[in-house]
């Protein structure tokens, strides 16, 4: 019994639970649903009120019209009171008619808007879904954001470090060369010091020996060659025999006074011709060259075209006898080839270097080559067996000129770390170091004066005793190519603002300036030549085409094309002034003549 009645209990609640339930969706669903449509009820709620209304009306209108009808057989002013209600219930039936439209046009307003809501529902979730994909994207963001800051933060933290010992290193190079500079200007400030000491001292030692000199006593010695008479040795000429007392006496020739030559080295111009070659000895089959030539041919044809290298062609060079050519490319190699009837036929290959040839020459016996190179260094072969002699390295940068002094003993090299080095091949070592401020393009020597052109558009005049820059020259552009002409009183320069110069060195002042229309300085290592008397000069350009100027006229002598096919970066006038030679960079190399 008590089972039954906890039973009945729990399905009495059970019961209830659902119910209460049910009614609680129920109200859940009509306060949902009643605010959607609360309007349309409230509209036809409207609506039946006023059918209802006319409903009653109609109703009403019925027992008036048959009272109506009934006063008007009972009365005559019936009709007007019947007339007036027919009036009112036409506008009431007008009114019913208005109010149906009004609610069929509220029904499809309903529905319209039904379905826009349907529509902006539809796109109210895919905004919402887009705005929880871009929340996302934006976290993701932030995120990457925040690790960006990070890493800046650190490496602008780095940088500011790196920038103050940058700062740091920078002053500490700038007192180092300040001191170097201060130590360099002492060390050239005792050096004068000591040439002038030694100069005085070796001319006081001359005047006293040539004032002993005077004053000895003229001996008689058999052995001399050169007789010295008496005043009146004419007097007995005719006579056989000679009186003692005028015995005719002699000079000995070891007595004939010379100054030193440290002294004529010292009051000698630092401009000069070259001397006889001093370097280890010349070979039986060494070439001579016996100064200017006797005729300049001015090139007008092309008599070979040929490929001197595998790749870029950066220098070439004549030998002093003109028979031999030399040419110098990127595949690291220097060639020698023979000009034999117009033609340049292969001789050997000089190779040792570690990267492309930058600038050659042969020394003035035409025994040795001088190479420089982009590999730091510069090195010496002998042409008759094409072994490499001697390497010298010390620059910290590309070697892009080394020239023979005068002496062939000795060698300057100029290089892109913004130095100049003088070594000495007899000791193989470095002998001096020139900071030169920029970088060196080019050199020429001549006895004690080294021109460099450089990077900032200047020529420097270095006095190598010293190792002090006797004068500069300013040009407005950068400066490619150096040469001189014969007698070493002329400098040819050839710059990037595309104009050649010569310079007069004895009044430091440019002289002529060659230009011409197409003409256009191919690279920072573009050379030109003198002819060999001085009168022409040879330059190419970007466009590969050759120009000759004429130096006593300074117009154009002549414009040479077709040939080269990119900048010609070399030409070298033959010493005996029959060829000329031309290399561009590409492979190839044009040997011209007049002929």
């Amino acid at each position: 019994m008590l089972g039954t009645r906890v039973m009945s209990g729990a399905r009495c609640r059970t019961e209830c639970w659902w119910k209460r339930h049910i009614a609680e969706q129920l109200k859940q669903r009509d306060r949902v649903q009643r605010q959607a449509f609360e309007e349309i009820i409230h509209q036809y709620n409207r609506l039946l009120e006023k059918s209802d209304l006319q409903a009653v009306l109609s109703e009403r209108l019925q027992p008036d019209k048959s009272d109506l009808q009934n006063r008007h057989d009972l009365s005559p002013g019936a009709d007007e009171e019947l007339t007036e209600l027919h009036k009112k219930r036409g506008e009431l039936a007008q009114n019913v008619i208005e109010l149906n439209n009004q609610m069929q046009q509220k029904d499809k307003e309903i529905q319209t808007n039904e379905a826009k809501m349907l529509q902006y529902q539809q796109r109210i979730s895919e905004l919402e879904a887009e705005c929880r994909e871009l929340r996302n994207s934006l976290q993701d963001l932030e995120r990457a954001n925040q690790t960006l800051k990070d890493e800046y933060d650190a490496l602008q933290i780095t940088f500011s470090a790196l920038e103050e010992k940058l700062r740091r290193t920078t002053e500490d190079n700038q007192e180092l060369v300040s001191r170097w500079m201060a130590e360099k200007a002492q060390e050239a400030n005792r050096l004068n010091a000591e040439n002038e000491k030694d100069t005085r001292r070796r001319q006081a030692k001359l005047q006293k020996d040539l004032a002993e000199a005077a004053k000895e006593p003229l001996p008689l010695d058999p052995d001399d060659d050169i007789e010295v008479l008496s005043e009146d040795a004419s007097d007995g000429a005719g006579q056989a025999d000679v009186s003692p007392s005028r015995t005719p006496g002699r000079t000995p020739s070891k007595r004939v006074s010379q100054p030193p030559s440290g002294l004529l080295d010292s009051i000698s111009s630092i401009f000069g011709r070259r001397s006889v070659n001093s370097f280890s000895g010349l070979t039986d089959g060494a070439e001579t060259h016996t100064g200017a030539c006797a005729e300049v041919r001015v090139p007008s044809t092309a008599l070979h075209t040929f490929d001197a290298h595998d790749g870029e062609v950066n220098a070439v060079c004549f030998s002093p006898g003109s028979r031999l050519l030399a040419t110098g490319g990127m595949d690291r190699r220097v060639k020698l080839w023979e000009v034999v009837s117009g033609r340049c036929e292969h001789k050997g290959s000089l190779t040792g270097s570690n990267a492309g040839i930058t600038s050659i020459e042969f020394d003035s016996a035409g025994s040795y080559l001088l190479a420089a190179s982009n590999d730091f260094a510069s090195r010496i072969w002998t042409v008759d067996d094409f072994r490499l002699r001697h390497t010298l390295t010390g620059h910290s940068g590309k070697v892009l000129s080394a020239r023979f002094l005068l002496d062939n003993a000795r060698i300057v090299s100029g290089s892109y770390d913004r130095t100049l080095k003088l070594w000495d091949l007899r000791s193989k070592v470095c002998m001096k170091t020139v900071f030169a401020g920029s970088s060196c393009n080019d050199i020429v020597c001549t006895e004690q004066c080294v021109m460099s052109g450089h990077f900032d558009k200047k020529v420097r005049f270095w006095d190598i005793r010293s190792e002090s820059i006797v004068r500069e020259l300013e040009l407005l552009g950068r400066v490619t190519s150096l040469d001189l002409n014969h007698d070493r009183t002329e400098l040819l320069t050839c710059s990037r603002d595309d104009l050649v110069k010569i310079i007069d060195l004895r009044s430091n002042a440019v002289r002529q300036s060659f230009s011409a229309q197409g003409f256009k300085c191919g690279s920072d290592w573009t050379r030109v030549t003198f002819s060999p008397d001085g009168c022409y000069v040879a330059a190419g350009s970007a466009e590969g085409t050759l120009f000759v100027w004429n130096v006593l006229t300074g117009k154009l002598e002549r414009t040479l094309d077709k040939h080269h096919s990119s900048a010609i970066n070399a030409v070298s006038w033959s010493p005996s002034g029959a060829h000329v030679v031309s290399v561009e960079k590409g492979s190839k190399a044009v040997l011209w003549s007049d002929m």
